[in-house]
């Protein structure tokens, strides 16, 4: 029985601009992804049968909200399926990243999965051919199709138009809160009101990281802030331990410090 596995890994994000919206209802952004060690644990096995989609899911670790089918990783099988003879496997998914905490683990879930199966079946799908499919599954899920040395990106569009962009961290640990609140995408977006006219990110984050506190901004921590207060308080608590810079990272709901 063959059995490949992997490690889906998280992301923080430097500054979110929610800059206006799209003719096709999503918004144009603009955010750094930098790459976070913590991650999900991602197992494939062939099995004899698969359900009715071809594919069992099972979940392990931190709980997750709605249906199998809903799951990123179900959706990527069944994406593939459309255009591959897929034979019936098992998933087995341990989570360690928050659902609805901002860190992306569901879009990581995702991009892992895509490169696991394309391992698994044999398929051949070029790296152009996954990010096509990458795309269908989320705006984010391109980031994560990195695969060994993984590195910070600014994201523009809808967060899949992706550059390099370095970033030195090095002399900063990061520490994460995890107020005990899920803020779904949706539930952000619908809070914010969008503003195209500002300094662009790549300038703000090419200053100092000791001036960041003033000038790096999260657009969605107005939203979640003011719905839920712990979230704010999460961050004020950072920066009364020290922290050099604070902020929610994507729609939230964990909250990150910069510490020397």
């Amino acid at each position: 029985m063959a059995t490949s596995v992997v490690y889906p890994f998280s992301k923080i994000n430097l500054g979110l601009h929610v800059l206006e919206k799209r003719a096709d209802g999503f918004h144009n952004i603009e955010t750094l992804f930098f790459p976070y060690s913590l991650c999900d644990i991602l197992e494939i096995t062939d099995a004899e049968e698969g359900g009715s989609e071809g594919v069992q899911l099972f979940l392990y670790g931190l709980p997750v909200k709605g249906p199998a089918a809903s799951n990123l990783c179900v959706k990527a099988y069944s994406l593939l399926l459309e255009r591959f003879d897929l034979g019936p496997v098992e998933m087995h998914l341990y989570k360690q990243i928050p659902p609805g905490s901002g860190l992306g683990g569901g879009s990581s879930d995702a991009a892992c999965c895509l490169h696991l199966l394309n391992k698994h079946f044999g398929l051949g799908l070029s790296t152009g051919e996954l990010l096509e499919y990458a795309v269908r599954l989320g705006s984010d899920v391109p980031f994560f199709m990195q695969e060994g040395l993984v590195k910070p990106y600014l994201a523009t569009g809808k967060g899949e138009v992706l550059e390099s962009f370095a970033v030195d961290l090095d002399a900063y640990r990061f520490e994460l809160r995890f107020p005990p609140v899920f803020v779904s995408t949706a539930e952000a977006y619908a809070g914010i009101v969008p503003e195209k006219n500002r300094t662009p990110l790549r300038d703000l984050l090419c200053q100092p990281v000791e001036t960041w506190k003033d000038v790096l901004e999260n657009d969605f921590e107005k939203v979640v802030f003011k719905k839920y207060p712990q979230v704010r308080q999460c961050k004020e608590d950072l920066y009364r331990e020290g922290a050099v810079y604070a902020a929610m990272t994507g729609s939230g709901s964990a909250v990150f410090g910069l510490f020397r």
